[in-house]
């Protein structure tokens, strides 16, 4: 398994991480358990924060915030000069509770309601990025009665087949985000958009895809957007000043993933970028954005469950169970996500069985993190570690089974702090109502 960030191995032959014992975590907060390394997590942000901000004239680096979003996470996102990229009114609600920069908030999202667009507006998010005719009706109508006139850019598609499971790609023509170019309704939108009285048109924006490696794709996207939005402001009789070209900045979950670095992804797109201005005589944008998720956060996540179980009879497979699964990492199950393992508190015993690591839920196959991997000799009561956890983990977790969500542990120097408590019967049941009919 490889490591990332501060984890290493103790004189206890234990997995450690942020200067903590993680077999000591588990004893201390409980299992399973999420643990954020605080300073890795701090690293990621100053890395984005170099290769796009300090680097590219405009740039901004706004998170992801739907790839892992609490209060705790966004208070450092704020602290690392980052801005906050947020899809619905409950992740605006808690970037507005973390002491976010409303003015550093882009509102992003596909079918945003009256409530949140209203509650946008009245916070003065800076920027929307409207995604369809009928938020271009709406949106105007709603500023128009608060009298405001937001900055707005528009989604587009750009047509790119991002190397990516088909689930997460996004910058296709057949994709429920944006409007496209080739259809033209992107032009027809921009040109009603312009035409608006409560709102300023400032930009557009794409978004290709998640978890993508190759720097080709994002300069391909790069170009496309590039083109459209010198050739649209100058048909079109207005100037677009801002580019956002969204995210989707690969991770390393297994040996077969090679992402590039920050620094390289920004001067692959920066490059695309002045070819394609210089060859229109169009000025480079005043504001050039980027939207990692998972590229900042997603590494620094590492999820510890507890053995429950090993089983598997003479010419089957062997299963050894945890005590969490697709109730707290659903993506295995989603879109068949790879990961590695393991086991915390043998770190340097040897591979002796190979087996698969399967959840407790009730469910069919879906519900097995890892298929037939190498492991040491598990036994009940083993602490399993899998990494890079860190984004669309707990931010898609359900209460399946009626299984509560585990709690987030921050560690960094020796010292962990829980930033997201664990849920509890109470906490499951806590919107169950019994009409009064049924008391009688």
């Amino acid at each position: 398994m490889r490591f990332h960030g501060t984890m290493t191995v103790n004189g206890q032959d234990h997995l450690s991480i942020g200067g903590c014992d993680t077999v000591d975590l588990i004893r201390e907060f409980g299992s399973p358990l999420h643990i954020m390394d605080e300073d890795l997590f701090r690293q990621n942000c100053r890395e984005y924060h170099k290769a796009f901000i300090e680097e590219i004239p405009g740039g901004e680096v706004a998170y992801a915030c739907k790839a892992f979003c609490c209060q705790a996470i966004l208070r450092i996102v704020c602290q690392e000069d980052l801005g906050i990229d947020v899809v619905s009114g409950g992740e605006l609600y808690t970037a507005l509770r973390a002491g976010a920069d409303p003015s550093r908030i882009d509102f992003n999202g596909n079918n945003k309601t009256v409530e949140e667009i209203r509650y946008a507006l009245e916070n003065a998010v800076g920027r929307i990025i409207v995604d369809n005719f009928t938020e271009i009706e709406t949106l105007d109508q709603i500023a128009g009665s608060l009298g405001v006139r937001p900055k707005v850019l528009l989604r587009i598609q750009p047509g790119v087949a991002a190397h990516t499971h088909q689930y997460t790609q996004t910058g296709i023509l057949d994709s429920k985000f944006g409007l496209g170019i080739s259809s033209g309704q992107a032009g027809d939108a921009l040109r009603i958009m312009a035409g608006k009285q409560n709102m300023e048109l400032t930009g557009i924006h794409c978004h290709i895809g998640s978890q993508i490696h190759e720097k080709e794709t994002f300069a391909q996207t790069a170009q496309i957007m590039a083109a459209f939005m010198a050739g649209v402001s100058k048909d079109g009789g207005f100037q677009l000043t801002e580019l956002n070209l969204g995210g989707g900045f690969g991770i390393q979950y297994t040996d077969a993933d090679h992402p590039d670095t920050p620094e390289g992804y920004a001067q692959t797109i920066l490059q695309a970028l002045k070819e394609v201005f210089e060859q229109y005589a169009f000025p480079m944008p005043r504001r050039i954005s980027v939207e990692p998720g998972r590229a900042i956060v997603g590494s620094t996540g590492t999820t510890l469950y507890t053995v429950g179980s090993v089983k598997g009879a003479p010419q089957t497979r062997r299963y050894v169970t945890i005590d969490g699964g697709m109730t707290d990492n659903p993506r295995p199950a989603l879109y068949q996500a790879k990961y590695e393992m393991c086991l915390a508190n043998k770190m340097s015993a040897p591979d002796e069985m190979t087996a698969s690591l399967a959840g407790r839920c009730c469910e069919e196959s879906s519900d097995v993190l890892i298929w037939d991997v190498p492991m040491p000799l598990a036994e009940p009561g083993d602490i399993v570690a899998v990494p890079s956890t860190g984004a669309y983990h707990y931010a898609m977790s359900s209460n399946y089974n009626r299984v509560g969500r585990p709690a987030i542990v921050l560690v960094s120097k020796g010292k962990a702090h829980v930033i997201v408590k664990r849920e509890d019967y109470a906490d499951i049941t806590r919107n169950d109502l019994i009409p009064a009919h049924l008391l009688a």
